[in-house]
């Protein structure tokens, strides 16, 4: 658990990235992510933070608007090398805005997947699924309690697609993309599953002994490689991984409690369904 920063000076970015990378270091980041401070001077006093997803104009103007002058986001603002700052981009609008702003962006991406109490054993904890194992372990953490997804078992035994309608109803999904009902378990005991594009992951669910995995961007071949041996649950990236948002404003807060930590109202899934 994070533990609280005691000092009298006022806080600085430097002071919440401080919190933020004692609950998921930096070490902890896939290789090809891009965690950590993206905008902004460590030493600038912060006045609030707005915790979201995605880092947009739209967020940026959010966080101005509430006396935020830092945001975290899960999702790096930084993520492919910007050429040109121009605002030809969302991307580039929100790096003129929050330097223009003097707001500071954090983004705590991969670190965040991969810690004890990040984003895959949220999603567990919020199913009733008590997390057991990671699927894939953090290259170098020798105990193994480090990586990608979680496996464990569920608090009772679900039909399939009763599971589908709690996985729904649990991160406010309204729809599922699933493989063949037909071919999985009377009842799933066991269950995989990660926060974003998990489908590199399916083979360490099945070899893992779960009856069920949800993730979301599965590709058409995943369904007709994997769906006769595990059944597969796939809901939007931006729903399996908004409880994210919870878990680093909770960080935040308990480590500064003087600090004021919002949540984004502004923030929306860029996803629609009709």
């Amino acid at each position: 658990m994070t533990k609280e920063i005691s000092h009298n000076a006022p806080v600085t970015v430097r002071d919440v990235a401080a919190a933020i990378e004692a609950f998921a270091p930096l070490s902890c980041q896939e290789k090809w992510d891009n965690t950590g401070l993206q905008v902004g001077c460590p030493d600038a006093r912060c006045t609030g933070v707005l915790v979201c997803v995605d880092v947009t104009p739209g967020v940026i103007a959010e966080a101005v608007e509430r006396h935020c002058n830092m945001v975290v986001s899960h999702h790096p603002l930084l993520f492919h090398g910007l050429k040109t700052i121009t605002g030809a981009t969302p991307v580039e609008q929100a790096v003129i805005e929050a330097l223009r702003n003097g707001v500071a962006v954090y983004s705590s991406h991969t670190a965040t997947d991969s810690v004890a109490g990040g984003v895959s054993h949220e999603m567990a904890r919020r199913l009733g699924v008590t997390a057991e194992a990671v699927l894939e372990p953090l290259a170098g953490c020798g105990d193994g309690t480090l990586g990608l997804g979680v496996v464990g078992k569920l608090a009772e035994p679900l039909a399939t697609r009763m599971l589908v309608e709690r996985v729904k109803e649990t991160f406010s999904s309204p729809v599922a993309r699933c493989s063949d009902p037909d071919l999985a378990p009377a009842a799933i005991t066991r269950m995989a599953m990660c926060g974003g594009a998990g489908g590199s992951l399916i083979a360490a669910a099945v070899a893992a002994g779960a009856g069920a995995y949800l993730t979301s961007d599965l590709r058409y071949h995943d369904f007709t490689d994997w769906g006769s041996r595990i059944f597969l649950i796939d809901i939007g990236h931006y729903e399996s991984e908004a409880c994210s948002r919870d878990i680093l404003s909770h960080v935040i807060a308990r480590a500064l409690p003087v600090l004021p930590v919002l949540v984004s109202r502004s923030q929306r899934n860029p996803i629609f369904y009709i």
